[in-house]
């Protein structure tokens, strides 16, 4: 059956040019370049190509676990278990490969976990109709206990070269993290402008009951949203893998604060129906260029912290203007 919207859902999936997007995604790119021309003021190397790069790497993670989030956020969700789940798909890919799994099983073991992971996400929110925030809350303690016990505190190390080069090396200068990431973003872009599910899942977000009495199967499409945040929790634990050759059972904390703060500052809004890849991207090159400059001018870690804090209030502070604003 053809799916159908009302006229309030097709305002809220309209068909943008390129000039349009980028008017839209103004004020986010604009606030990306100062920062970046204050942190060459301060340090001139911070326009390095080399350190660009290093910080499109970086960020490469974050944009990956943003452009899962936007999707759940626009549904009017939210998904706190994700860091907990780079964490247990990093382990048991990297356990895997150290056991003598092939790299390709041990890659599609670890895409499968996350995969499981949102299922079970996205099963809880619907079939049980619970709350998004109770369930991912649940699910990202009971994920993290998960590793613990699996891995009993140790870390593996030996992570095989094949796989080191697959996944974290270079492509004609670029690091293959940036390239991944950048094939996503692409994808969902596309996916969320110009295919059905795209329309649905903004439906969802704007009206649920509307969208349910427009045929939309709201239950299946919310599962699959969180099946698409919880594989590509998978994908940004195959970068951290690669990129540390290790996997640590307690990696991925607070990795689920920096992919909402990208995607709320990148136009996601909480409240659910709007959202932006492309804003999302720019979110995540944000948090990049913030730890990299202030690691360049030898700001003390924990002072990182509080920088990243005030990033992740104010992007909630600017989504609460903006929703009052249209309103």
């Amino acid at each position: 059956m053809a799916v159908t919207t009302d006229a309030a859902t097709a305002d809220r999936v309209p068909r943008r040019n390129l000039g349009v997007l980028l008017g839209r995604e103004s004020g986010i790119i604009i606030g990306f370049l100062i920062l970046c021309a204050v942190f060459a003021w301060l340090n001139p190397a911070f326009m390095r190509v080399e350190n660009l790069l290093d910080v499109a790497q970086q960020s490469s993670i974050t944009a990956v676990l943003a452009i899962g989030m936007t999707l759940v956020i626009i549904t009017a969700g939210i998904d706190l278990s994700v860091g907990s789940v780079v964490a247990l798909s990093a382990y048991l890919t990297a356990d895997l490969m150290d056991r003598g799994v092939p790299v390709a099983l041990a890659i599609l073991a670890g895409l499968g976990c996350g995969l499981l992971a949102g299922a079970l996400n996205g099963l809880l929110i619907t079939k049980g109709q619970l709350p998004a925030f109770i369930v991912t809350l649940g699910t990202m303690s009971l994920i993290r206990g998960l590793v613990l016990i699996y891995s009993q505190g140790t870390p593996v190390y030996g992570v095989p070269p094949a796989f080191k080069s697959l996944i974290g090396g270079h492509l004609l200068g670029v690091p293959i993290p940036v390239l991944i990431a950048a094939v996503i973003a692409i994808l969902a872009y596309l996916a969320l402008q110009y295919t059905p599910f795209g329309q649905q899942v903004i439906a969802i977000g704007g009206n649920e009951e509307a969208a349910r009495l427009s045929g939309i199967n709201v239950q299946r499409r919310l599962v699959s949203v969180y099946m698409i945040s919880g594989m590509l929790a998978g994908v940004g634990a195959l970068i951290l893998t690669a990129r540390l050759g290790a996997a640590e059972p307690i990696s991925g904390v607070g990795y689920e604060l920096n992919a909402i703060a990208a995607a709320v500052m990148g136009g996601a809004s909480l409240a659910g129906g709007q959202g932006s890849i492309l804003g999302t991207v720019v979110g995540a090159l944000i948090m990049g260029a913030l730890q990299n400059g202030l690691t360049l001018n030898n700001v003390p870690s924990f002072y990182q912290q509080v920088a990243v804090g005030a990033v992740i209030i104010v992007a909630v502070f600017v989504d609460q203007w903006r929703r009052r604003k249209v309103a």
